[in-house]
């Protein structure tokens, strides 16, 4: 197989994972939420309600950017699949605009701007996760 092959196959894969796990800890903290809030039995202070917004919005946030990170994932084989790495950026672009997510492009984009675009995404990931966790954790404790 070739080098750029080789190297989306390996980032989609590792893509994959980091779009899945917190996916599922986002799904099993909503799913313990309300064992959580009886067993609890949360103190109704202004404090508890904002964080408990905040980690709302927040693993909302996280499993949109999750289920993106999957398409791009699904994207990234796409582009692994074809012979060479122009071909296999035309074939995602094509995929993009007949999807009518993004225009025609004018240029094909590299294989290494895509994994860092791909990769601006997973930090924003990061963040929405870090400030669900964050959020849930002051929103226990009072």
């Amino acid at each position: 197989m070739s080098a750029h092959r080789d190297q989306a196959e390996t980032f989609a894969a590792g893509l994959m994972t980091q779009a899945v796990w917190p996916l599922f800890l986002v799904l099993a903290a909503l799913a313990a939420a309300p064992v959580i809030a009886v067993a609890a039995q949360p103190q109704a202070t202004t404090l508890a309600a904002a964080a408990w917004l905040v980690a709302a919005a927040s693993g909302v946030v996280t499993l949109a950017v999750s289920a993106l990170l999957v398409f791009d994932a699904l994207l990234f084989w796409l582009m692994a699949s074809h012979i060479s790495e122009a071909a296999g950026g035309a074939s995602v672009d094509d995929v993009l605009a007949r999807m009518r997510v993004k225009p025609a492009a004018a240029g094909i984009r590299s294989l290494d701007r895509r994994i860092a675009g791909t990769q601006r995404l997973l930090m924003k990931q990061r963040i929405a996760l870090g400030l669900f966790v964050a959020a849930s954790l002051v929103a226990l404790s009072f």
